[in-house]
Protein backbone atom coordinates (compact mmCIF):
# COMPACT_ATOMS: atom_id res chain seq x y z
CA UNK A 1 0.00 0.00 0.00
CA UNK A 2 1.34 3.35 -0.93
CA UNK A 3 1.43 6.34 1.63
CA UNK A 4 -0.94 8.55 -0.79
CA UNK A 5 -3.25 5.48 -0.38
CA UNK A 6 -3.05 5.56 3.12
CA UNK A 7 -3.70 9.08 3.50
CA UNK A 8 -6.89 8.94 1.60
CA UNK A 9 -7.72 6.13 4.14
CA UNK A 10 -7.70 8.44 7.21
CA UNK A 11 -9.40 11.32 5.29
CA UNK A 12 -12.59 8.84 4.26
CA UNK A 13 -12.46 7.01 7.42
CA UNK A 14 -12.55 10.06 9.87
CA UNK A 15 -14.50 12.97 8.66
CA UNK A 16 -17.06 12.26 10.14
CA UNK A 17 -15.87 12.62 13.65
CA UNK A 18 -13.08 15.04 12.70
CA UNK A 19 -12.05 18.57 10.87
CA UNK A 20 -10.31 18.11 7.85
CA UNK A 21 -7.22 20.14 9.31
CA UNK A 22 -6.97 18.03 12.46
CA UNK A 23 -6.80 14.59 10.39
CA UNK A 24 -3.73 15.87 8.47
CA UNK A 25 -2.00 17.05 11.51
CA UNK A 26 -2.64 13.44 13.05
CA UNK A 27 -1.42 12.09 9.67
CA UNK A 28 1.44 13.98 9.56
CA UNK A 29 2.47 13.12 13.07
CA UNK A 30 2.01 9.57 12.62
CA UNK A 31 3.93 10.02 9.65
CA UNK A 32 6.84 11.25 11.37
CA UNK A 33 7.05 8.85 13.96
CA UNK A 34 6.30 5.93 11.80
CA UNK A 35 8.27 6.80 8.69
CA UNK A 36 10.46 9.80 9.91
CA UNK A 37 8.44 12.22 7.42
CA UNK A 38 8.69 15.76 8.27
CA UNK A 39 5.36 17.14 6.77
CA UNK A 40 7.00 18.79 3.90
CA UNK A 41 8.27 15.59 2.68
CA UNK A 42 5.01 13.90 2.64
CA UNK A 43 3.20 15.20 -0.12
CA UNK A 44 6.70 14.28 -2.17
CA UNK A 45 6.41 10.79 -1.29
CA UNK A 46 2.72 9.82 -1.36
CA UNK A 47 3.85 7.02 -3.98
CA UNK A 48 6.39 5.07 -1.26
CA UNK A 49 5.35 1.92 -0.61
CA UNK A 50 4.96 1.14 2.78
CA UNK A 51 6.31 -1.76 4.23
CA UNK A 52 3.80 -4.51 6.44
CA UNK A 53 5.25 -3.26 9.53
CA UNK A 54 4.54 0.38 9.16
CA UNK A 55 1.48 -0.39 7.64
CA UNK A 56 0.30 -2.32 10.72
CA UNK A 57 1.07 0.83 13.08
CA UNK A 58 -0.68 3.17 10.30
CA UNK A 59 -3.81 0.74 10.80
CA UNK A 60 -4.23 0.43 14.47
CA UNK A 61 -3.41 4.00 14.80
CA UNK A 62 -6.70 4.64 12.16
CA UNK A 63 -8.42 2.07 14.26
CA UNK A 64 -8.24 3.97 17.79
CA UNK A 65 -8.61 7.29 15.95
CA UNK A 66 -11.91 6.08 14.97
CA UNK A 67 -12.93 5.61 18.51
CA UNK A 68 -11.45 8.86 19.64
CA UNK A 69 -8.26 7.87 21.43
CA UNK A 70 -6.16 10.78 21.90
CA UNK A 71 -3.34 11.09 19.53
CA UNK A 72 -1.25 11.34 22.45
CA UNK A 73 -2.02 8.51 23.78
CA UNK A 74 -1.41 6.43 20.41
CA UNK A 75 1.82 7.78 20.18
CA UNK A 76 2.15 7.94 23.82
CA UNK A 77 4.12 11.21 23.93
CA UNK A 78 2.84 15.05 23.69
CA UNK A 79 4.63 18.53 23.62
CA UNK A 80 4.57 21.10 25.83
CA UNK A 81 6.66 24.28 26.67
CA UNK A 82 9.08 22.98 23.80
CA UNK A 83 9.94 19.93 25.24
CA UNK A 84 8.62 16.05 24.33
CA UNK A 85 6.55 14.26 27.51
CA UNK A 86 6.03 10.75 27.69
CA UNK A 87 2.16 10.14 28.51
CA UNK A 88 -0.40 7.39 29.54
CA UNK A 89 -3.53 6.59 30.51
CA UNK A 90 -2.61 6.84 34.05
CA UNK A 91 -1.46 10.90 33.51
CA UNK A 92 -3.52 13.75 31.69
CA UNK A 93 -2.43 15.44 28.56
CA UNK A 94 -0.76 18.19 28.85
CA UNK A 95 -2.61 21.33 27.80
CA UNK A 96 -2.02 24.90 26.39
CA UNK A 97 -3.74 26.83 29.56
CA UNK A 98 -1.39 24.86 31.38
CA UNK A 99 1.61 26.59 29.61
CA UNK A 100 0.41 30.25 29.72
CA UNK A 101 0.34 29.27 33.94
CA UNK A 102 3.95 28.43 33.61
CA UNK A 103 4.35 31.38 31.18
CA UNK A 104 3.11 32.97 34.41
CA UNK A 105 4.70 32.17 37.30
CA UNK A 106 8.72 32.45 34.69
CA UNK A 107 7.67 35.83 34.16
CA UNK A 108 7.03 36.61 37.92
CA UNK A 109 10.33 35.18 39.48
CA UNK A 110 13.51 36.07 39.18
CA UNK A 111 15.84 33.71 37.12
CA UNK A 112 18.64 34.54 39.51
CA UNK A 113 17.19 33.33 42.69
CA UNK A 114 17.60 29.90 44.45
CA UNK A 115 14.29 29.23 44.69
CA UNK A 116 11.78 26.62 46.44
CA UNK A 117 9.26 25.80 44.15
CA UNK A 118 6.21 22.73 44.53
CA UNK A 119 3.95 21.60 42.09
CA UNK A 120 0.95 19.74 43.73
CA UNK A 121 -0.94 16.90 41.38
CA UNK A 122 2.22 17.02 38.91
CA UNK A 123 0.64 14.05 36.67
CA UNK A 124 3.35 14.07 33.72
CA UNK A 125 5.83 16.26 35.65
CA UNK A 126 5.37 19.17 32.66
CA UNK A 127 4.85 22.38 35.18
CA UNK A 128 7.09 21.77 37.59
CA UNK A 129 9.53 20.33 34.61
CA UNK A 130 9.39 23.12 32.44
CA UNK A 131 10.00 25.55 35.53
CA UNK A 132 12.98 23.47 36.37
CA UNK A 133 14.31 24.21 32.58
CA UNK A 134 14.11 27.58 32.77
CA UNK A 135 14.87 28.39 35.87
CA UNK A 136 18.33 26.17 36.32
CA UNK A 137 18.64 27.44 40.00
CA UNK A 138 15.94 26.74 41.51
CA UNK A 139 15.03 24.02 43.73
CA UNK A 140 11.49 22.00 42.12
CA UNK A 141 9.84 19.29 43.73
CA UNK A 142 6.78 18.16 42.98
CA UNK A 143 4.05 15.60 44.34
CA UNK A 144 1.17 13.36 43.40
CA UNK A 145 -1.12 10.31 44.44
CA UNK A 146 -0.54 8.13 41.78
CA UNK A 147 2.67 5.70 41.62
CA UNK A 148 2.10 5.38 38.01
CA UNK A 149 2.21 8.69 36.83
CA UNK A 150 4.81 9.83 39.26
CA UNK A 151 6.54 6.85 37.34
CA UNK A 152 5.79 9.11 33.98
CA UNK A 153 7.13 11.86 35.55
CA UNK A 154 10.34 11.03 36.48
CA UNK A 155 10.97 9.67 33.09
CA UNK A 156 9.94 12.74 31.83
CA UNK A 157 12.64 14.55 34.29
CA UNK A 158 15.24 12.48 33.00
CA UNK A 159 14.14 12.71 29.42
CA UNK A 160 14.34 16.30 29.21
CA UNK A 161 17.92 16.82 31.61
CA UNK A 162 16.28 18.22 34.75
CA UNK A 163 16.31 17.58 38.10
CA UNK A 164 13.23 17.39 40.16
CA UNK A 165 12.41 16.15 43.30
CA UNK A 166 9.30 13.69 43.33
CA UNK A 167 7.16 11.89 46.32
CA UNK A 168 4.27 10.04 46.34
CA UNK A 169 1.65 12.32 48.36
CA UNK A 170 -2.33 11.92 49.18
CA UNK A 171 -2.78 15.91 49.56
CA UNK A 172 -5.93 15.49 50.93
CA UNK A 173 -4.27 13.27 53.61
CA UNK A 174 -1.58 15.78 54.37
CA UNK A 175 -0.81 18.26 56.87
CA UNK A 176 2.44 19.16 56.66
CA UNK A 177 4.59 19.81 54.11
CA UNK A 178 7.77 19.80 55.80
CA UNK A 179 7.36 15.85 56.72
CA UNK A 180 7.80 15.47 52.80
CA UNK A 181 10.66 17.99 52.33
CA UNK A 182 12.00 18.26 55.58
CA UNK A 183 15.15 20.42 53.75
CA UNK A 184 12.64 23.23 52.64
CA UNK A 185 11.88 25.65 55.64
CA UNK A 186 9.49 27.24 53.41
CA UNK A 187 8.70 27.24 49.54
CA UNK A 188 9.23 30.47 47.20
CA UNK A 189 6.24 29.00 45.53
CA UNK A 190 3.41 26.78 45.38
CA UNK A 191 1.19 26.10 42.25
CA UNK A 192 -1.20 23.38 41.88
CA UNK A 193 -3.60 22.06 38.44
CA UNK A 194 -5.60 19.89 40.26
CA UNK A 195 -9.16 18.19 39.45
CA UNK A 196 -11.57 20.66 38.99
CA UNK A 197 -14.36 19.07 36.64
CA UNK A 198 -17.60 19.35 38.49
CA UNK A 199 -19.43 15.91 37.31
CA UNK A 200 -22.29 18.41 35.88
CA UNK A 201 -19.87 19.67 33.06
CA UNK A 202 -19.12 15.98 31.72
CA UNK A 203 -21.69 17.02 29.42
CA UNK A 204 -19.73 19.26 27.80
CA UNK A 205 -16.58 17.59 27.58
CA UNK A 206 -15.72 15.34 24.11
CA UNK A 207 -15.70 11.40 23.91
CA UNK A 208 -12.04 11.69 23.92
CA UNK A 209 -11.41 13.11 27.40
CA UNK A 210 -14.27 11.11 29.07
CA UNK A 211 -13.11 7.68 27.55
CA UNK A 212 -9.41 8.09 28.20
CA UNK A 213 -7.89 10.47 30.78
CA UNK A 214 -7.82 9.77 33.95
CA UNK A 215 -11.07 10.36 36.08
CA UNK A 216 -9.50 11.08 39.04
CA UNK A 217 -6.82 13.50 37.77
CA UNK A 218 -10.15 15.48 36.04
CA UNK A 219 -13.32 15.36 38.18
CA UNK A 220 -14.62 16.10 41.68
CA UNK A 221 -18.05 16.06 43.34
CA UNK A 222 -20.57 19.00 42.12
CA UNK A 223 -21.11 19.74 45.64
CA UNK A 224 -17.46 20.33 47.00
CA UNK A 225 -15.54 21.59 43.75
CA UNK A 226 -12.78 23.27 45.52
CA UNK A 227 -12.04 20.74 47.90
CA UNK A 228 -8.51 20.25 46.53
CA UNK A 229 -8.04 23.84 46.33
CA UNK A 230 -9.28 24.57 50.22
CA UNK A 231 -6.62 21.88 51.17
CA UNK A 232 -3.96 23.47 49.20
CA UNK A 233 -4.58 26.83 50.21
CA UNK A 234 -4.16 25.64 53.92
CA UNK A 235 -1.10 24.03 53.46
CA UNK A 236 0.04 26.89 51.24
CA UNK A 237 -0.56 29.15 54.52
CA UNK A 238 1.73 27.87 56.58
CA UNK A 239 4.05 26.48 53.56
CA UNK A 240 5.43 29.52 51.81
CA UNK A 241 7.48 32.09 53.04
CA UNK A 242 6.39 35.83 53.42
CA UNK A 243 5.21 37.46 49.99
CA UNK A 244 5.46 33.52 48.37
CA UNK A 245 3.51 33.20 46.26
CA UNK A 246 0.45 30.45 44.98
CA UNK A 247 -0.61 29.90 41.61
CA UNK A 248 -3.74 27.49 40.35
CA UNK A 249 -5.16 26.33 37.51
CA UNK A 250 -8.88 26.89 37.92
CA UNK A 251 -12.42 25.88 36.83
CA UNK A 252 -13.36 28.80 34.21
CA UNK A 253 -16.73 29.41 35.78
CA UNK A 254 -15.54 29.18 39.56
CA UNK A 255 -13.72 32.75 39.21
CA UNK A 256 -15.39 34.49 41.87
CA UNK A 257 -15.35 31.47 44.33
CA UNK A 258 -11.76 31.26 44.06
CA UNK A 259 -11.46 34.77 44.63
CA UNK A 260 -13.13 34.38 48.30
CA UNK A 261 -11.36 31.47 48.86
CA UNK A 262 -7.90 32.87 48.67
CA UNK A 263 -9.11 35.98 50.60
CA UNK A 264 -10.69 33.58 53.48
CA UNK A 265 -7.02 32.17 53.54
CA UNK A 266 -5.57 35.59 54.12
CA UNK A 267 -4.13 35.92 50.41
CA UNK A 268 -3.56 38.88 49.32
CA UNK A 269 -3.20 40.78 45.62
CA UNK A 270 -5.19 38.48 44.06
CA UNK A 271 -5.39 38.02 40.60
CA UNK A 272 -7.82 35.87 38.11
CA UNK A 273 -6.00 35.60 34.66
CA UNK A 274 -7.78 34.64 31.66
CA UNK A 275 -6.69 31.59 29.11
CA UNK A 276 -6.08 32.27 25.15
CA UNK A 277 -9.77 31.22 24.73
CA UNK A 278 -11.01 34.42 26.77
CA UNK A 279 -11.64 32.02 30.17
CA UNK A 280 -11.19 32.74 33.53
CA UNK A 281 -8.03 29.99 34.27
CA UNK A 282 -5.56 30.90 36.27
CA UNK A 283 -5.35 32.22 39.75
CA UNK A 284 -2.53 33.87 41.85
CA UNK A 285 -2.31 35.09 45.24
CA UNK A 286 0.75 36.34 47.83
CA UNK A 287 0.96 35.48 51.28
Amino acid sequence: MKLGEIKRLYQNELEALYPLEEIKTFFNWLCEAYLQLKPFQIQQDLDLVIEANSLLKFQSALNALKVEKPIQYILGSAHFYGMEFMVNEHTLIPRPETEELVSWILKDVSKSDNLNILDIGTGTGCIPIAIAKNLPNARVYALDVSAEALKIAKRNAESNNVKVTFSEVDILKCSDLSIIFPEVSRFDVIVSNPPYVRNLEKKEMNTNVLAYEPETALFVADDNALLFYEIIAVLASSNLKEDGKLYFEINQYLGKEMLELMEKYKFSNNQLKKDLFGNNRMMKGEK
